[in-house]
């Protein structure tokens, strides 16, 4: 006789608690935050010659990156944190979509950065889906693994000496 498959039981981690590489993205995100902010304050001066795309995907970045550790080390599953991850999907969605209008360093071309803005536009939509569909395990994994790349180090690719937020810390 056959038997028919149980439905799939929704995934459930150890622990909701954040974890220490949780942790560890937390306070990559605040140390990011806090090098973009001092950067943007330093390079007050040349604001006016900024491209405007440039202001929206960058506060949509301090959005996302000020959320992250909000949301890895609060409390998650509530009302509370379902309102910020749309806030964090929504900030990354536009910080993706922004940056295909972001040309300057490539004389009008796109780069390879662009690869992982196509990656994110493909990824976060899932990772909302994943929590809206209480795959929590899988949701978690694909949290950390965009906070990771696209957020921390695809950042730390900002700040080479030749790109505006290098300029401006360190020059």
């Amino acid at each position: 006789m056959a038997t028919i498959a149980p439905e799939r039981a929704r995934e459930r981690p150890q622990s909701l608690a954040p974890d220490r590489y949780e942790q560890v993205l937390s306070a990559g995100a605040v140390l990011l935050l806090g090098c973009v902010l001092v950067a943007l304050a330093r390079g007050q001066a040349e604001w006016s010659r900024v491209p405007w795309v440039v202001w929206p995907h960058l506060l949509t970045i301090i959005v996302a990156l000020a959320l992250t550790p909000v949301m890895l080390l609060r409390q998650r599953g509530d009302g509370t944190h379902r309102a910020l991850g749309t806030v964090w999907v929504v900030a990354m969605l536009a910080t993706a979509a922004l940056s295909f209008l972001i040309r300057e360093s490539r004389h009008g071309q796109l780069g390879y950065i662009h690869i992982l803005s196509a990656w994110v536009l493909i990824q976060v939509p899932m990772l909302w889906w994943q929590a809206r569909t209480h795959q929590v395990a899988r949701h978690r994994r694909s949290v950390r693994a965009m906070v990771t790349g696209a957020l921390l180090v695809a950042g730390f690719f900002t700040f080479p000496f030749n790109r505006l937020l290098g300029h401006w810390l360190f020059g």
